[in-house]
C-alpha cells in the first residue's frame, strides 16, 4: 500500500487507475481525504467505471468526519439527484454544514436555496446573510448578487451606495454583469 501523497501524485500525472489502487485502501481505513478523492474519481469515472452511488458513499463517509469539500459535494449530489434521489432539503443540510465551516461555494448555494425556496422556506434576508459571507471571500458572482440585492432592497434595506460597493468589487474582477449594472445605475444617477 502506498501513501496518500503517492495517490495524489498519481492523480496529478493522470494515472487514475494507480491513484485509485493506492487511495481506496486508505479510504477503507477511514482516511477522510482519501475517501473524498475516491468519491471524486468514481464520480468522474477516473480509474474505475463512473458510479454516482459509489461516489455518494465515499463523500458521505468523508463528510461525516467533517471533511468540508465532501460535505459540499454531498450537497451537490443530493441537489442534482446523482447517486441518490434528488432531495433539496438534504442538499441544504450538507451545504449548511460546509457553509458554517467557511466554504464559500456552500455559502453561495445555501444563499441561492433561500432565494429560490429550494429545500428551505424562501427567505431573502437569510439568502443575503449567506451571500455576504461568500462575497467577503472574493467571489465576483456572489458580490454581484449581493449588489443586486442592495439595488432592489431584497432581504436588506435598499442602499445604492452599498450596492455600488459590491458591484464595483465584482466589476473589478471582470464580471460583465456587474459592469453593466454599474453603468445602468450611473445612467439612472444612482450612487455610482
Amino acid at each position: 500500500m502506498g501513501t496518500f501523497e503517492d495517490g495524489l501524485a498519481a492523480v496529478a500525472r493522470g494515472d487514475h487507475a494507480t491513484a485509485l489502487r493506492l487511495l481506496r485502501p486508505l479510504a477503507e481505513e477511514g482516511l477522510a481525504a482519501a475517501q473524498f478523492n475516491v468519491g471524486l474519481m468514481v464520480g468522474k469515472g477516473e480509474g474505475a467505471p463512473q458510479d454516482d452511488a459509489e461516489a455518494v458513499k465515499w463523500f458521505r463517509k468523508a463528510a461525516e468526519q467533517g471533511y468540508v469539500a465532501a460535505q459540499f459535494n454531498l450537497g451537490l449530489m443530493h441537489a442534482r439527484g446523482r447517486g441518490v434521489p434528488q432531495d433539496h432539503a438534504e442538499a441544504v443540510k450538507w451545504y449548511r454544514v460546509a457553509a458554517q465551516q467557511g466554504d464559500a461555494k456552500a455559502q453561495y448555494l445555501l444563499g441561492a436555496a433561500y432565494v429560490e425556496g429550494q429545500g428551505v422556506p424562501q427567505d431573502d434576508a437569510e439568502a443575503v446573510k449567506w451571500y455576504r459571507l461568500a462575497a467577503q471571500k472574493g467571489d465576483a458572482r456572489v458580490q454581484y448578487l449581493l449588489g443586486v440585492a442592495y439595488v432592489e432592497g431584497r432581504g436588506v434595506q435598499q442602499s445604492d451606495s452599498t450596492a455600488v460597493k459590491w458591484l464595483r468589487r465584482a466589476a473589478e474582477q471582470g464580471l460583465s454583469d456587474a459592469q453593466d449594472k454599474l453603468a445602468e445605475l450611473r445612467r439612472q444617477g444612482r450612487g455610482a
